[in-house]
């Protein structure tokens, strides 16, 4: 059973790597795994439920690989910088994460996956940067009086301003980026009482 459960996941990760998600359906995925579309149904309520699993996989993947790209020693806002130019250029690099730039695409995929799993089923935040966080908060490189996880979500907010930049113009959007992060961070780590 196990087996033909990860036989659908390759599957499809192969034609959303390949298709993205519009452009995979169901029947694509089962066809290519050499199984009936009924199939499909008894692992995955939804093409969108997978699809956010693989998702997940890849983000979680990208995140690991920049924790362990960051030279923890440096101050953070060289971190911080480092941290948001490795998610940038990961996430433009995986064709199933650049889906997270198609808004239509991925506001379809999520509201499915959140009706289906819960309003909290969804955090991209990464658990290792929160305890980072904390620790610069407890060797007072960080303000102590914004409860960490507001500061993960002005990062989040930071990270996700990326998906607006056509919004805001082309042109402007890597020079806001730098300043908005150089911005925030120096409000943060401005420990002085």
């Amino acid at each position: 059973m196990e087996d033909k459960k990860a036989q659908i996941h390759d599957c499809a990760k192969e034609l959303f790597s390949l298709n993205g998600f519009k452009d995979t359906n169901v029947a694509q995925i089962t066809k290519k795994a050499g199984m009936a579309v009924g199939t499909f149904y008894l692992y995955y309520p939804s093409k969108e439920k997978l699809f956010m699993e693989i998702l997940l996989e890849e983000n979680t993947k990208l995140k690991q690989h920049m924790f362990a790209s960051l030279d923890l020693t440096q101050d953070p806002l060289t971190v911080i910088r480092h941290t948001l130019a490795l998610n940038v250029s990961g996430m433009k690099a995986n064709p199933i994460l650049r889906e997270w730039y198609n808004k239509a695409v991925f506001d379809k995929i999520e509201q499915v996956y959140r009706e289906e799993n819960g309003i909290d089923a969804i955090d991209f935040l990464y658990d290792s940067f929160l305890t980072l966080v904390e620790q610069w908060q407890a060797e007072g490189k960080m303000r102590r009086d914004i409860d960490s996880k507001m500061i993960m979500m002005l990062f989040a907010a930071i990270i996700n301003i990326d998906t607006h930049k056509e919004e805001i113009g082309l042109e402007y959007f890597p020079m806001l980026l730098e300043i908005m992060t150089e911005l925030v961070v120096t409000s943060l780590t401005d420990v002085s009482e």
